[in-house]
């Protein structure tokens, strides 16, 4: 693998939000710390609840959308980014942010992708329902694409630009799912890197049956096309 000489002043923190008042400005503290405060922060919000106001007094970049959806979100802060190296986390405190410089690292061995697998310590902070479904997910998406994947709908992972630039985003509510499986299935060095998850800040605004209809339709989906775009 390539290896690759980037710093903390060549992140860019990027992340979605719809009214996370409660718990963004822990989240961008915790940004903050880990990257000695030298990260770009982008921050894409469709709230109505004071948190964009929160979002610019802890120095983030704010980018209004109206409510579109999770994957348009974040999809939107992905490209807003300006640093070569693109690490998106939710705004609920459920990631460890203290990760970020591990995660670094590991694109500076080569990888193209980082992916937190908060699966392999049990998810012991999420909903029963939400964990099994989770694994369904990555069963399903393993077997679609050829590929073992471990935790497809994890919001915290850490691109080289190239990945998100070259590859055409398609997916709304299962954009998590893929971001991770496209680049699976062309080849990009992915690492899956366990994380511990926590117990998130405010309430759900996700419906468990009708977002893991949809992030099913998207695993279908997704690795069809790519599996069409191998044999062209």
């Amino acid at each position: 693998m390539t290896e690759r000489a980037y710093d903390l002043g060549d992140v860019s923190v990027v992340m979605g939000a719809y009214n996370e008042v409660e718990a963004i400005g822990s989240v961008l503290a915790d940004v903050d710390a880990a990257t000695e405060g030298r990260a770009e922060v982008v921050v894409v919000d469709s709230s109505d609840d004071g948190t964009a106001a929160v979002a610019r007094e802890r120095g983030a970049t704010v980018v209004k959308q109206p409510p579109k959806g999770y994957g348009a979100a974040v999809e939107r802060a992905l490209t807003e980014a300006s640093n070569p190296v693109r690490v998106t986390t939710d705004c609920d405190g459920t990631y460890p942010m203290d990760r970020i410089p591990d995660f670094l690292e590991l694109v500076n061995e080569g990888y193209d992708v980082v992916s937190g697998d908060r699966l392999y310590h049990g998810a012991e902070a999420m909903p029963a329902l939400n964990r099994l479904g989770n694994r369904a997910f990555a069963a399903t998406a393993s077997l679609l694409s050829g590929e073992r994947l471990y935790d497809v709908t994890t919001g915290m992972r850490a691109y080289h630009e190239d990945v998100v630039e070259s590859i055409q985003w398609t997916e709304n509510t299962g954009l998590s799912a893929e971001l991770l499986v496209r680049p699976a299935m062309r080849g990009y060095r992915v690492r899956q890197e366990p994380i511990e998850y926590a117990e998130r800040l405010g309430e759900t605004k996700l419906d468990p049956f009708a977002g893991g209809r949809e992030i099913a339709a998207s695993i279908l989906r997704v690795c069809a096309e790519e599996r069409l775009r191998r044999r062209r």
